[in-house]
């Protein structure tokens, strides 16, 4: 976890370093008038400037703290302990990160349809939330080095024996927060979710025929509920990379 974290590191370093790079200036030749020289220094500080206003670890850095979003109920990534402590493997991910900096970590919960649109706004500095990496989000977020891999798991009800393959998903109803486009690609009619016990409770009483969600949070979800009649139906064929979002430019 420490090398990962020094490749997560050393991404958002680069940024800075390649933002930054371009602010010293070079001399000019002795042939160049005092008028070219002006311009060229005036050039030189516009590019600087911009630079800085674009250099994110910059920013965090003088601020003291770096503003981190996530959902705070997707068990194991982020989620309230019995004492409502705010944990899991992303919220430990974010506070090395920070502690690598040098600076404290803010975190601000929300649903995830908000997460990204924050990201875009400026609200948050990063996203670290099991976000996984897609040639959509490619072309609008820079993506660091993925720290996670998932396989997405089609959860059905334990007597459910209609879905065996991704194939399967054609014609049924699935609900999802996360992974509902995963869905949809497969021909699945897809119900928008708040969190994953509202998804569970929709899947136990019929209402849908099935839910896709990473591999992990269904472990975790049966270690914390036993008694729970699902299971896991398939598997997707490719393997998810999770990394962190962060906007072009910064």
């Amino acid at each position: 976890m420490k090398r990962t974290l020094s490749l997560l590191m050393a991404v958002l370093m680069l940024t800075a370093v390649v933002l930054t790079g371009c602010s010293s200036g070079g001399t000019t030749s002795g042939a160049a008038s005092s008028s070219d020289a002006s311009s060229a220094s005036s050039e030189a500080e516009s590019e600087s400037s911009a630079a800085e206003e674009n250099d994110l670890l910059a920013q965090i850095k003088e601020k003291g703290t770096i503003t981190v979003a996530m959902e705070g109920t997707w068990a194991p990534w982020t989620y309230h302990d019995a004492d409502d402590n705010l944990v899991g493997y992303d919220v430990e991910v974010a506070q090395n990160i920070a502690e690598k900096l040098g600076v404290e970590v803010n975190f601000v919960e929300g649903e995830w349809d908000g997460l990204l649109a924050g990201l875009d706004d400026g609200r948050y500095d990063i996203m670290v939330n099991g976000v996984g990496v897609t040639e959509e989000r490619a072309e609008k977020y820079n993506f660091s080095t993925p720290y996670a891999y998932n396989r997405t798991a089609v959860i059905v009800r334990g007597d459910y024996d209609e879905i065996n393959s991704m194939e399967d998903l054609e014609g049924k109803t699935t609900a999802n927060t996360i992974s509902s486009t995963y869905a949809e690609a497969h021909g699945a009619t897809v119900t928008g979710v708040d969190d994953l016990n509202q998804t569970i409770e929709l899947l136990l009483s019929g209402r849908i025929d099935a839910t896709l969600n990473a591999e992990v949070v269904f472990a975790d979800y049966v270690k914390e509920h036993p008694e729970a009649n699902i299971k896991i139906a398939t598997f997707s064929d490719e393997v998810e990379k999770v990394a962190i979002p962060i906007r072009k430019g910064d």
